[in-house]
C-alpha cells in the first residue's frame, strides 16, 4: 500500500511508492542472425541448422538438456515457445524437418531466440486509465491498469503494463508480477512489414502486467513511445480504450491509435492526415459538440485544439490553445495526457521546458463546452525535480502521459528523469486554486 511522504518543493501529496527499471525482467524473442528469411537467402540461418543437424543424437540431446538447465526457470512455458519458433524457421527457410527429433527441434528453435531485458535502461511515462473489470470494489474504490514505456537494449521502447486498485483517499495498490514475462502475439505474422494496422494479442494464460508489446512494423521499430491511455465513451456507456503514441522507425515519427476493449486484442493502426505527422497527441475521453478532440503540439513549442469527423484520420491544422508564458516553460509546453472532466471544466495536465532543458509538470482549465478556451492555468510547477529526482538516464525530467480521477481526488503516476515512476496524489479543488 502506497504511503504519503512529505515535500517542501510540491503543492502534490507525493507517495512513497516507486517502480525502477529492472534488468531482472527479461523476455523470450526472436534472434534473426541479421537476416530477413522472406526477403534475403537466410544462407547464415541454413548454416546455423545445418550445424545443428550434424550432431548426433546423443550430442543435440545432451545441449538442449543443458540450454533447459539454464533457461527454464527464467521463462514462462519456454518449450512451447521453441516449439512455434522452430515452426517459423522451418517454414521461413523451407527446411524438411521431418527426421529430427522433438529434442533437435527445440534445440534449433533455441537457437532462434534470445533473452531480451526490455525494461534494463529506463522505465517511464505512465498513464492510467480506469480498468474494464470494476466488479466487487467497495466505498469508491477503483480498479486501474496503467502502461509505462520500458526502454531496454538498443533504446527500444516497448509497452507494459501495472494493475492496481486506487481508493477515495488516493492511496493504491499494484497486483504483483510474476517472475514471468511475456511479448503480445501478432494475430497476422505477414503484416511485419506492412504500412497499416496491425492487431496483436495477449497470450491467454498471461495477466496484463506480465505482458509486453514490442514494435512490430517498419515504422514501429525503433520504438513505441509515450503511450497516452484513455477511456473513451462512445456514449450509453460503450467503453472503448484508446491510446495515442509515437512510433518511431529511427529516423522519423508517426502518431499511432492503440485500441482495446478488454485488454486482450490490442489494434495498432496510424493515424492518418497531416496531423499524424506529430508527436504527444491525447485524445479527449469524449465526443464533443459531435467531434473527436484531441491535444496536440502541431509546431513542437505550443499547444493546439484539433478536432476531427473519425478517430483515424486528423487532417485539421487545429486552434492555437497555450503557448509558453512563464520561465518555466518557455523552450516549448505539451500535454500530459487526455484532459480529464471535472464539474470546472477539463483539467489538462501539462509540462514545461525551461532552462537547462528541466521538465517541469503543470495543468490548465479548459472550458466545459468549448475546450478551445483557456479558463486559468498554472503560473508556477505543480512537480518538478528536485534532490535525488534530478538524477537519471535522461536528467531533470518529470513526465507524465494521464492521471486517474477517483471521486474528487487524482491519482498521478510520473516518470522521474528517465529512470524511475513516482506516485503523486491531490484533490481537483486544490490544484484548481493554483491556476489564475
Amino acid at each position: 500500500m502506497s504511503r504519503d511522504r512529505e515535500s517542501s518543493s510540491s503543492p502534490l501529496h507525493i507517495l512513497d511508492a516507486r517502480l525502477h527499471a529492472d534488468p531482472s525482467r527479461v523476455v523470450l524473442r526472436p534472434f534473426h542472425l541479421g537476416w530477413q528469411a522472406n526477403s534475403a537467402d537466410g544462407g547464415r540461418a541454413r548454416a546455423l541448422v545445418a550445424d545443428v543437424a550434424a550432431l548426433s543424437e546423443r550430442r543435440a540431446s545432451a545441449e538442449y538438456r543443458h540450454v533447459l538447465s539454464d533457461f527454464v526457470e527464467r521463462h514462462w512455458q519456454i518449450e512451447g515457445m521453441f516449439d512455434e519458433r522452430y515452426l517459423e524457421v522451418e517454414k521461413s527457410l523451407e527446411l524438411d524437418g521431418t527426421h529430427y527429433s522433438r529434442a533437435r527441434k527445440r534445440l534449433i528453435g533455441a537457437y532462434f531466440c534470445h533473452e531480451y531485458t526490455y525494461a534494463a535502461a529506463a522505465l517511464m511515462n505512465p498513464s492510467i486509465v480506469p480498468h474494464p473489470d470494476q466488479s466487487g470494489l467497495h466505498d469508491g474504490a477503483c480498479r486501474f491498469v496503467m502502461s509505462l514505456r520500458a526502454v531496454g537494449e538498443g533504446h527500444i521502447s516497448s509497452i507494459v503494463f501495472r494493475e492496481g486498485i486506487v481508493e477515495r483517499d488516493g492511496t493504491f495498490t499494484l497486483w504483483p508480477q510474476t517472475a514471468f514475462a511475456t511479448s503480445a502475439e501478432l494475430v497476422d505474422a505477414s503484416l511485419t512489414d506492412a504500412d497499416g494496422a496491425v492487431e496483436v494479442i495477449r497470450h491467454c494464460d498471461s495477466s496484463l502486467s506480465n505482458t509486453v508489446i514490442f514494435p512490430i512494423t517498419e515504422q514501429q521499430r525503433g520504438g513505441l513511445e509515450d503511450l497516452r491511455l484513455v477511456r473513451f465513451d462512445h456514449g450509453d456507456r460503450d467503453f472503448e480504450w484508446i491510446g495515442t503514441y509515437t512510433a518511431y522507425s529511427g529516423s522519423s515519427i508517426r502518431s499511432e491509435l492503440l485500441r482495446t476493449r478488454d485488454f486482450r486484442k490490442f489494434d495498432l493502426e496510424p493515424i492518418k492526415g497531416k496531423a499524424g505527422r506529430n508527436k504527444g497527441m491525447a485524445l479527449f475521453p469524449q465526443k464533443i459538440d459531435g467531434r473527436y478532440m484531441m491535444i496536440g503540439r502541431q509546431d513542437g513549442k505550443n499547444l493546439y485544439l484539433i478536432r476531427s469527423d473519425t478517430l483515424d484520420t486528423w487532417d485539421d491544422d487545429g486552434v492555437l490553445l497555450m503557448e509558453p508564458k512563464y520561465p518555466w516553460e518557455f523552450i516549448q509546453i505539451g500535454n500530459c495526457g487526455s484532459p480529464i472532466l471535472t464539474d470546472a471544466g477539463w483539467l489538462m495536465f501539462t509540462h514545461g521546458v525551461g532552462a537547462m532543458r528541466k521538465y517541469a509538470l503543470g495543468c490548465a482549465l479548459l472550458d466545459k463546452n468549448d475546450p478551445s478556451k483557456v479558463i486559468a492555468r498554472t503560473r508556477e510547477p505543480v512537480l518538478t525535480a528536485v534532490d535525488a529526482d534530478r538524477a537519471g538516464y535522461v536528467p531533470n525530467v518529470i513526465y507524465t502521459c494521464g492521471a486517474l480521477k477517483v471521486g474528487e481526488r487524482l491519482l498521478i503516476p510520473y516518470g522521474i528523469s528517465d529512470s524511475a515512476v513516482g506516485f503523486a496524489t491531490t484533490s481537483v479543488s486544490d490544484l484548481l486554486q493554483l491556476m489564475d
